[in-house]
């Protein structure tokens, strides 16, 4: 053994013993040296493919995101959710982008005119919570109106951003927890009106967990710094889970449709005991279909015992990624890709759903749920 392979192995014993990570050198190839964040190898394993680009049914995506509803001409965007077999798109950003109050009611009334003189069968909008100022003299009730008028003026629920219970400060600077008591009559309403509250609180753990070696998301978060946590910012993850659990249990006459499988889509079984604690909460699959495909034979008999109680959701607005969510709801493929090696650098497989599971999670749950939607393009 030469001077410098002892020194690498003793280098490489040392870093196993302090169990941190060193640099690995990097690996020469004809057109060049690559690093582990390049390295992506084609799989040499044939199995029979399905690579479908558009859905068996068409299906509602109760979790999108569209910023130029109020203004945009909307046939570009029908004619791409044709291509797909979409027949319903919820704009959950239905306030826009903007904390003035002024500004996001004006998106809101145009957005909402919008969809009605154009596509008011194609599209739906939720109504957001402008949570500026919250403690302050009639803050609530103030809040409750605006989501009783947005309802009135066609809103079809209520989405929840993540910044509560993230950055969302009351007056006194203080962090405004996502079961705030000064949120209740926000929630209550919702259920009184019968509209679903879609939430999302938090992001997935390993955010929070050491970058180490051990960390599953450690590329993402090398791409993306800005997604990485220390593990009390603003609190710990399981604070954050611990918080809009209550919401949940003070609420039970209100319907939530827990964003992203309330991030356990990746234990199953600690979601499984969650539905059974809160019939109230519903979830949607919105960037989380890698963990699903990665457990197809679990996440079948998940689907299938919850099967009234799962919506199907994208969160971003790409129409190829698509394929990825119909590959793995539809079909019994195996070892494929998926479509962001950072999101997930395993490989998915079907869950060969049965097709009356398949028309639940596709359309008939959120049919069921979402007041005011056309069922007229949908089959029985």
């Amino acid at each position: 053994m030469t001077l410098s392979l002892r020194f690498f192995s003793a280098l490489s014993a040392l870093s196993l013993l302090l169990g941190t990570a060193y640099a690995q050198p990097k690996v020469s190839t004809p057109s060049g040296p690559i690093d582990f964040e390049e390295y992506e190898p084609v799989s040499t394993l044939k199995t029979p493919e399905h690579k479908l680009t558009r859905a068996k049914y068409p299906f509602i995506d109760v979790h999108n995101h569209q910023y130029e509803m109020d203004r945009a001409d909307l046939r570009k965007l029908v004619t791409q959710m044709d291509s797909l077999n979409m027949g319903i798109m919820v704009n959950l950003s239905g306030r826009g982008f903007t904390s003035n109050t002024a500004e996001s009611t004006t998106f809101l009334e145009n957005a909402l005119a919008n969809v009605q003189k154009s596509y008011p069968k194609r599209l739906a909008v939720f109504t957001n919570i402008n949570f500026v100022n919250v403690g302050e003299p009639g803050w609530t009730e103030k809040a409750v109106k605006q989501l009783e008028d947005d309802i009135k003026k066609g809103a079809k629920g209520l989405k929840i951003y993540k910044s509560l219970g993230f950055n969302v400060k009351d007056v006194d600077g203080k962090r405004v927890r996502v079961d705030d008591p000064r949120l209740d009559p926000i929630w209550a309403k919702c259920g009184q009106l019968g509209v679903p509250v879609l939430i999302h609180t938090a992001d997935p753990k390993p955010f929070w967990d050491p970058m180490d070696r051990f960390n599953e998301r450690w590329l993402e978060l090398k791409l993306n710094p800005g997604r990485k946590r220390s593990s009390d910012n603003p609190v710990p993850w399981q604070q954050l889970i611990a918080e809009q659990h209550n919401v949940f249990r003070k609420h039970p006459k209100t319907t939530f449709i827990n964003a992203h499988m309330g991030w356990y889509p990746n234990d199953l079984v600690k979601l499984d005991s969650l539905m059974k604690v809160f019939p109230n909460m519903l979830v949607e699959i919105g960037a989380v279909i890698a963990e699903l495909g990665r457990q197809p034979r679990a996440s079948r008999k998940f689907f299938e015992k919850y099967q009234d109680r799962i919506l199907f959701g994208k969160d971003s607005w790409v129409p190829s990624e698509y394929a990825t969510y119909f590959r793995v709801l539809e079909t019994d493929d195996e070892y494929f890709p998926y479509h962001k090696k950072y999101h997930a650098f395993w490989r998915m497989y079907g869950m060969a759903l049965p097709d009356e599971v398949l028309k639940k999670v596709y359309y008939k749950n959120a049919l069921r749920i979402i007041p005011g939607l056309d069922k007229s393009q949908f089959p029985n």
